[in-house]
């Protein structure tokens, strides 16, 4: 009879995959809410859907110049749309890996594992930076 490893999941995993599933479930919920407000009509769309093919043939610059859409951050002050509101859902399930590291490095510090908590802080770092779009990526 072989012999079975058996494989334990370190703390900082536990703790990372905790946070990944309640970001995920909070995400995907407020996406299905908020979807449902849009598609019933409770919540007035920015583009009427009866208008939306008209932006179809366009390229993203084209197509957020002809509805007046600012870029970058712009859509934030829009959510009072509901073809914008969706946007929550979405920056939650993009921002949980963020979060995920930030609750990992409590139980690396306590370990005394400075280097693995020093990556997860520059990463936590470049995640929030790549987003901000400071550095001209495009952050959203």
């Amino acid at each position: 009879m072989a012999e079975q490893t058996q494989w334990k999941a370190s703390p900082e995993q536990i703790a990372y995959a905790n946070v990944l599933e309640k970001g995920m479930l909070i995400g995907l919920i407020l996406l299905l809410i908020t979807f449902g407000l849009y598609a019933f009509g409770i919540m007035k769309p920015y583009i009427p859907v009866n208008e939306l093919s008209r932006y179809w043939t366009h390229n993203v610059t084209e197509y957020l110049h002809m509805a007046n859409i600012k870029s970058g951050w712009g859509w934030v002050g829009m959510l009072g749309y509901g073809d914008f509101i969706n946007f929550i859902g979405i920056i939650i399930l993009a921002g949980v890996t963020a979060f995920c590291y930030l609750a990992i490095i409590p139980a690396l510090l306590k370990k005394k594992d400075r280097v693995y908590a020093a990556l997860a802080f520059l990463e936590v770092l470049i995640l929030v930076l790549a987003a901000s779009g400071l550095l001209g990526s495009g952050g959203h």
